[in-house]
């Protein structure tokens, strides 16, 4: 048997893996696209993200399972490129294909990650059909990007751009925003101070929207008196 890497030495490697390669394959396929909030920093802060979760639940994982983990957070959204609507993954999940065929990987060594990929966008996490920690990590680090003043823009942008009606708005992120925390709060919850720092960032979000709906709700019945 090998040494055993510790954490930071094994994201490091899988970084200087792959680190590059999926920022230049990235920015080629997102050349036209203009929308901020699923862009290339998007990506970076869900590896961020992940690599949080990951100091609190690592258990001596296979370096694979890292890599794969970094491929997730990097290609996950980039079918968005083409499709901003919910069900962009399968597009994910053929440019996914493309990067791994691109590196000389064959894509069927990869199910568990295409899978991931493409059920990343079932944001209801009832009746997905893939489990396992791969989708955990990929997924709770996703909602982690959504809550605090980043997450207000995202939002804002990515409802907007698929033509929902402002007076709607608020109360359709706060539902999705609450689904993505009980989430987070169900897998993550033997962890009270990962949690407690990122419910506040979930309270930003939250509080703003209350308070957008509020406004909408009065000022809609007073054009109604």
């Amino acid at each position: 048997a090998g040494m055993i890497m510790n954490l930071p030495d094994i994201i490091k490697a899988a970084e200087g893996r792959y680190l590059a390669l999926l920022e230049s394959f990235f920015n080629a396929r997102w050349r036209d696209t203009r929308l901020w909030s699923h862009d290339l920093s998007h990506h970076r802060r869900v590896w961020q993200y992940a690599k949080e979760l990951l100091s609190f639940t690592y258990n001596a994982q296979e370096e694979d399972f890292i890599d794969e983990l970094l491929i997730a957070c990097y290609l996950h959204d980039i079918g968005m490129a083409e499709d901003r609507g919910e069900k962009h993954g399968i597009n994910s999940r053929k440019l996914c294909e493309k990067f791994l065929a691109g590196i000389n990987k064959h894509p069927d060594d990869f199910a568990d990650l295409l899978n991931v990929i493409e059920c990343h966008d079932n944001k209801s996490y009832s009746g997905s059909p893939v489990q396992g920690r791969l989708f955990l990590l990929l997924s709770a680090a996703d909602d982690l990007d959504a809550f605090g003043y980043t997450g207000i823009y995202r939002y804002l942008e990515i409802y907007l751009a698929r033509g929902i009606e402002p007076g709607k708005i608020a109360s359709l992120i706060l539902k999705n925003a609450t689904s993505r925390f009980e989430y987070f709060e169900r897998n993550f919850g033997n962890y009270p101070e990962l949690i407690s720092s990122h419910r506040k960032r979930y309270n930003v979000l939250r509080d703003f929207f209350q308070n957008l709906e509020s406004e909408f709700s009065t000022k809609s019945k007073a054009l109604r008196r």
